[in-house]
């Protein structure tokens, strides 16, 4: 289970505040704070509504990479901010993310051929996020048919079947568990998977309890990565012990702090 942290979003008032005055330390803190608690690689976003973008990804790209070397996930839909963060990065690259529009392919597997990254690919298009699995499973296999006309082979991308809000639209978490089934059949080796796990509780009470109920679930059904809070404890004891019971980790007393 490949673990990407959520945290290092100018959404969060806490981070904004410190792009804003560009405080390093307090960013690279954040970081590492996040690695400590099991995070495997760092998503990068800016957040919304910044007509700095570009510049203010370059920073945080430099920054966080002075203090470490694991994976940086660049994740914005502008154009000029994507190729910012690849320029500033030395790290390994995951590009957050294309959709099935073509428009949007045909700007962004460009990139990451010329960056080496990897990319997320979310299950929508211009009309939207699909009301089925079986539509979620065609626009994921457009998207790897799409990527390798680019010369992106299938095992640099992850499937994202697209997380929605319970409180909202709570037929769909079960259409996404049953889309993360679907996409293991679209190529040998099967894809790599991905979801924004907090999405699933948005707007919800008790978002902790949530969330880590729909990790295990999602787990069961062959979920390969997650961007996530890594600072949720509950949730990571929740991750931990699914790896034990899917025989992915070898089990010992201490499993919880293991």
């Amino acid at each position: 289970m490949y673990l990407i942290s959520e945290r290092i979003n100018g959404l969060f008032a806490s981070v904004s505040k410190a792009i804003d005055s560009r405080d390093a330390k307090w960013i690279q803190d954040h970081a590492i704070r996040q690695l400590d608690c099991g995070a495997q690689a760092l998503d990068i976003n800016t957040g919304p509504g910044r007509e700095d973008g570009p510049e203010v990804m370059e920073w945080l790209v430099r920054t966080v990479q002075e203090v470490t070397e694991v994976p940086l996930c660049i994740d914005t839909p502008g154009i000029k901010t994507m190729t910012a963060g690849l320029k500033a990065s030395k790290n390994r690259v995951i590009i957050n993310s294309t959709t099935a529009e073509k428009a949007r392919m045909e700007k962004l597997f460009p990139l990451a051929r010329e960056y080496n990254a990897e990319v997320i690919c979310l299950t929508m298009d211009e009309r939207g996020i699909p009301n089925s699995a079986e539509a979620r499973a065609e626009m994921a296999m457009l998207m790897i048919t799409t990527a390798m006309e680019h010369d992106i082979m299938p095992e640099r991308l992850f499937l994202d079947p697209l997380v929605l809000p319970t409180k909202a639209s709570q037929d769909q978490s079960v259409k996404v568990i049953e889309a993360l089934r679907l996409f293991h059949t679209l190529n040998d080796p099967a894809p790599r998977t991905v979801v924004g796990l907090s999405n699933v509780s948005n707007g919800a009470k008790d978002r902790s309890l949530l969330n880590r109920t729909y990790l295990a679930m999602l787990m069961g059904a062959g979920l390969s990565a997650a961007i996530l809070d890594p600072e949720d404890a509950e949730l990571m004891k929740t991750l931990k012990s699914a790896q034990i019971l899917l025989d992915q980790k070898l089990y010992c007393d201490d499993f919880i702090r293991a």
